[in-house]
């Protein structure tokens, strides 16, 4: 690659060094000394300068960098050409350097790629809001600002992004191998905001085992990052297989569930200021079921009957009545049974507590029940994972009947010392071909189990289903 001539002034701004230099443009640190800021210029390259297409496509950057308006995605200062006619942008400078930067170094810890992942998936999202598909996400197009003393990610380089309106049909290939969704890489592939998805996951594996995705196993399946740095929790490796399944339709729904499933995955494996079994809560299935569910904007059936509320899923093919004081939020769009150990997908699913902001934590005193269907619960052909309490006491396991079937129910009670009590149920309704799996949260030494399930009703046939916006209903 020819030597970038080192400027000495761009505008009115002083040329410090360059920060680099890619196919179609360089980056330069400059001086604002009117305004005592660094500011990051990037400038077109002159062999591209003269190609209307790519001049276009420079300035369509601009323009969406401009309509976003979001902390989150570079901001653009100003706009400009050289006396010899090539554009630049002026944006502020993120300090902190690029994500590929600090993965030069080597994997980073769990947490802190959780909490990155979370806010590119959340600046995505911010592009998505706009109508916008970035098609370029990778470490290098992600930057660290920093904010009070603290990293802040920003995301940047949208000189492939398009809009939504216009992701059908496309006639050239573009983007990063690596991090490109399938679809992306055939001519006239229908993308949409699971294309970006596709692409957080896979920055999210380069994030937790330092290395670029490989290629998929012999089955088609996305390699979990385990695989690679073992001690990954499993409910880490769901999510990052999740967003990195071939089929667009397997995926998170959007860049905004998977950044919900980020944070509350984070937020369930934050320490405890008091001395805790670690596995024995953050292993509770809860947080993998919220994340599950972005759940559904349509109708949802919900009749309030005195001392209890019904409530379905989005299929209307669950439903359960429970105690109207639990009855506060439902998340109705269906789960990952892979957080119980069975083969990765969607089905259909519902939570309903009195507060989900804090139900993805099992240590919060907050009373609710989980439902989900799973074709591969039925048969007994793959035994399910389910959560232990260690922390809480262990009561014999007992059979009922819910459905007319026999159903197992784990019960644990006293969790860390309090009047918290968890079950776990699972059973297989006669001749349906799913199963059924059931978690409940019960927080004030009231034993309601035999009256939730025995409310259970479900459809002859449940199929599964795509997973669609959040709904939120206080009764």
């Amino acid at each position: 690659m020819a030597t970038v001539p080192h400027p000495e002034q761009i505008g009115r701004y002083r040329i410090v060094q360059r920060v680099g230099t890619g196919a179609f443009a360089t980056v330069w640190l400059g001086a604002d000394d009117t305004l005592d800021a660094q500011v990051a210029i990037k400038v077109l390259a002159d062999n591209w300068a003269h190609h209307p297409d790519v001049r276009a496509r420079f300035m369509q950057e601009a323009r969406i960098m401009r309509r976003a308006d979001s902390p989150r995605i570079a901001r653009i200062l100003d706009i400009d050409e050289l006396p010899d006619g090539r554009p630049y942008l002026v944006m502020p400078y993120a300090p902190g350097g690029t994500l590929a930067d600090r993965l030069a170094d080597g994997p980073l810890p769990v947490q802190q790629a959780l909490a990155v992942g979370a806010e590119i998936a959340e600046a995505v999202a911010d592009l998505h809001r706009i109508g916008v598909l970035h098609r370029d996400l990778k470490p290098s197009n992600v930057l660290f600002d920093r904010v009070a003393g603290e990293d802040r990610v920003v995301v940047t380089d949208l000189g492939l992004a398009k809009s939504l309106a216009h992701a059908s049909g496309f006639t050239v290939v573009a983007g990063t191998p690596a991090y490109m969704s399938p679809e992306q890489a055939q001519l006239g592939g229908a993308l949409d905001e699971r294309s970006d998805v596709y692409a957080i996951g896979a920055i999210l594996f380069h994030m937790l085992t330092g290395e670029v995705p490989p290629a998929r196993t012999g089955n088609g399946r996305p390699q979990r990052p385990s695989r690679f740095r073992p001690g990954i929790p499993a409910a880490v490796d769901n999510v990052v297989v999740r967003a990195g399944q071939a089929d667009p339709d397997s995926r998170w729904p959007s860049a905004a569930a998977l950044a919900e499933a980020l944070r509350a995955l984070k937020e369930s494996d934050s320490p405890s200021p008091r001395r805790r079994s670690r596995r024995a809560w953050v292993m509770a299935v809860a947080a993998g079921l919220v994340l599950a569910g972005t759940a559904g904007g349509g109708v949802v059936f919900w009749q309030n009957h005195g001392t209890t509320v019904r409530v379905s899923d989005a299929t209307g093919g669950l439903s359960v009545a429970v105690p109207a004081a639990w009855a506060g939020q439902l998340r109705d769009a269906g789960w990952d049974p892979a957080v119980i150990g069975l083969p990765a997908g969607h089905a259909p699913g519902l939570v309903v507590s009195s507060r989900l902001s804090a139900w993805s934590d099992p240590r919060s005193a907050v009373p609710g029940v989980f439902v989900g269907a799973s074709r591969s619960l039925a048969g007994g052909t793959v035994a399910p994972t389910l959560p232990e309490h260690p922390e809480c006491a262990r009561e014999p396991d007992r059979t009922v009947t819910v459905a007319g079937v026999p159903a197992r129910v784990r019960r644990w009670v006293r969790c860390g010392g309090t009047a918290t009590a968890f079950d776990e149920v699972t059973f297989e309704p006669a001749q349906r071909g799913f199963g059924v799996y059931v978690q409940l949260r019960q927080v004030d030494a009231k034993d309601r189990t035999d009256a939730v399930l025995g409310s259970l009703r479900i459809a002859d046939s449940l199929a599964p289903q795509a997973a669609a916006p959040a709904v939120h209903i206080q009764p």
